[in-house]
């Protein structure tokens, strides 16, 4: 069963681990110390950044992170956005990530993603859509957004999250009267 609840400051350490999986690392290309660690997450811990950074449990043991934020929270997001595909009000969107690497591959990324939309939609009622722009070269990620319903509706240059990446990505939604598999 998957269950959730919000990031803590005693997390930290196991999201430090997490980011420093060859497999996270790759796509999230977050600084590791102990104190990057605070700095880019403890906002939200804190309630200081309007997202919510969402500690996921498999059968009661740490599975990975969700990461869900109102794009209109971030506006500067919003404008990078616009040029390939619209934002409508009450957008969200979500990032994520398996940090335990004996998890990934055993198609945890779409149930984890089909749950947090689930969610989405009763525990955020202005929620009109999800989009989730996703690197091109990060297939992994794509197929686990297809598998859990989402569907690709825009393609184009953004900025990578790693800068070893191309700009090319693409934007995958899901609509509030649409249901996940």
């Amino acid at each position: 069963m998957i269950t959730w609840r919000r990031l803590k400051k005693q997390d930290f350490p196991l999201l430090r681990e997490w980011l420093e999986q060859p497999h996270v690392a790759r796509w999230w290309n977050h600084e590791t110390s102990a104190e990057a660690v605070a700095r880019d997450f403890g906002p939200a811990v804190k309630g200081e950044e309007p997202s919510e950074d969402l500690l996921v449990f498999l059968d009661g043991r740490p599975l990975g992170l969700v990461q869900r934020m109102m794009l209109a929270d971030y506006p500067e997001y919003v404008a990078e956005l616009t040029p390939i595909v619209a934002v409508p009000e009450g957008a969200m969107s979500i990032d994520y990530l398996i940090g335990d690497p004996q998890q990934v591959g055993r198609g945890l990324g779409p149930r984890m993603i089909r749950d947090i939309i689930q969610r989405t939609w009763v525990e955020v009622p202005t929620a009109t859509c999800v989009l989730v722009p996703v690197s091109a070269a990060n297939r992994a990620s794509w197929r686990a957004l297809e598998k859990a319903g989402l569907g690709r509706v825009a393609e184009g240059d953004l900025e990578p999250d790693n800068p070893i990446d191309d700009r090319a990505h693409y934007v995958y939604r899901i609509d509030r009267s649409t249901r996940p598999d």
